[in-house]
């Protein structure tokens, strides 16, 4: 058989030769024999593989779209009075909670339907006795795991709850 004939031929080839294949101890001493038509049938093979795996590819689930809302839920403890509070911050407004400041810079949820994943990038100062501030934290918080990267004062821990698009917290001025 030569190398440059139709796929049709190859399988003309390998219904003509069944018959030989029983008489034989295997189809794969019977592709042994013939090199040509070993090498037509794992072209073809391959070409099936590649087309399943594209069509798996393509039939895989699209990436979930993040969304953006412009208000940040965290919660915060005061581990002096042991009281947790939950407050709202607006994206690039700053908040205070005790002597820390809480600014998000951005707060990002997924849809109701997807899996949960709330992120927000924020950025949390410390006042200091001497009225200096101070960088205490800068970096990215999880609501799925508070404990990941939530900020661990010597009096105050804060952490992120959640993101949302309305509060009963009035929007800041433009100024």
């Amino acid at each position: 058989m030569k190398p440059g004939r139709p796929a049709i031929d190859v399988f003309r080839s390998l219904n003509a030769g069944r018959n030989n294949v029983h008489k034989t101890a295997s189809s794969r001493a019977f592709l042994r024999r013939d090199p040509a038509l070993r090498s037509a049938v794992m072209s073809i093979v391959f070409r099936f593989v590649v087309l399943a795996a594209v069509a798996l590819l393509w039939a895989a689930p699209a990436v979930a779209e993040r969304r953006e809302n412009p208000i940040a839920e965290f919660a915060g403890i005061d581990k002096i009075t042991g009281r947790i509070i939950t407050f709202d911050v607006y994206v690039n407004e700053t908040v205070q909670f005790g002597a820390l400041q809480v600014t998000p810079r951005v707060c990002y949820n997924r849809d109701p339907g997807e899996a949960p994943k709330t992120t927000t990038f924020v950025e949390i100062d410390e006042i200091t006795l001497d009225r200096k501030i101070r960088r205490i934290f800068t970096g990215w918080m999880f609501a799925e795991s508070p404990g990941l990267n939530a900020v661990d004062h010597a009096v105050y821990d804060v952490w992120l709850k959640s993101c949302k698009t309305e509060s009963s917290v009035p929007a800041p001025t433009q100024g």
